[in-house]
């Protein structure tokens, strides 16, 4: 039997990592407002460093939405899956070429992943998982936050790049053998 209603637990457990970095954020504040040299350093860090947690996790918050979609995303060792159940696949983060954001069948926003053999990989953002995908995108190489973080906004009827690789992709894949 739960206290809570289930619309209120679902924005709590949607908001836990922003509201906990803000909570330690105000003890930060408290520990330097206690006064003296090394409580006003103490409390200083570990505000900076909460707000700067607290700022990763608003951004992460953003790409938790509601399941809603079909299949379900996993992140192993830089491969990125996909199963669905009217399609599927897999890419390698290292072969990965180009990121875009289109809707699909009107409705459903979805991630395009390309590798460097052409193959593509359809992801919907609202799968169960696809939450995981902001972290690792961000850390991709030339990746510009901001076109990240406006993904989920504007009009995707036709696919805009997100992000596309800057090295050719013969310095990717090893030359074949004949």
């Amino acid at each position: 039997m739960s206290f809570v209603r289930p619309e209120a637990a679902r924005w709590l457990s949607r908001w836990n990592e922003v509201l906990t970095g803000l909570a330690v954020a105000a003890f930060g504040l408290w520990l330097m407002s206690l006064g003296g040299v090394l409580m006003l350093a103490l409390g200083g860090i570990v505000l900076a460093v909460s707000l700067g947690m607290t700022l990763l996790s608003w951004r992460r918050m953003r790409f938790r939405m509601e399941i809603d979609a079909p299949g379900v995303v996993s992140i192993d060792e830089g491969r990125i899956s996909y199963a669905g159940p009217l399609m599927g696949g897999g890419v390698d983060l290292s072969e990965l070429v180009e990121i875009e954001v289109l809707d699909v069948a009107g409705d459903r926003r979805c991630w395009r992943l390309r590798q460097v053999d052409r193959q593509t990989l359809l992801v919907p953002l609202a799968a169960a998982g696809a939450d995981g995908l902001y972290d690792l995108f961000a850390t991709l190489p030339g990746m510009d936050t901001r076109a990240l973080m406006t993904a989920l906004e504007g009009d995707a009827t036709t696919a805009r790049v997100i992000w596309k690789r800057t090295i050719a992709p013969e310095v990717i894949l090893p030359p074949r053998r004949r």
